[in-house]
């Protein structure tokens, strides 16, 4: 089962590639500047490696840069390109990226590949 989770994570990383890369292009063009910010995602049930390759995915993906991860407090520090709608950002990278990854690597588990 983990091979097939594995596999949808690749998928949806490819997808966030192209979909936010050309959200980040559209940014840059267009004539009203955009509002960059930092954001705060607490982050559940997740390994260090689980949440080092979370925090890794959000910084290949364009638009987002994972400035640090606090695992005592449970928490990454992101840097948003938009910071128009922070919460809309981080749901996004709950549903495509953390779910995953709790499947993958959860808190509390030895992961042995």
């Amino acid at each position: 089962m983990k091979p097939v989770v594995a596999l949808v994570l690749l998928l949806r990383f490819v997808w966030q590639l192209i979909v936010s890369g050309l959200t980040t292009a559209w940014l840059i063009v267009r004539p009203a500047r955009p509002r960059p910010g930092l954001v705060r995602m607490r982050y559940r049930n997740l390994d260090d490696v689980g949440v080092s390759i979370l925090g890794c995915l959000i910084s290949l993906t364009p638009g987002t840069t994972t400035i640090d991860i606090d695992t005592e407090r449970g928490e990454l520090l992101l840097h948003l390109l938009d910071a128009d709608d922070p919460a809309g950002t981080v749901a996004g990278i709950r549903s495509e990226f953390e779910r995953p990854l709790q499947r993958l690597y959860p808190a509390g588990e030895a992961n042995d590949g």
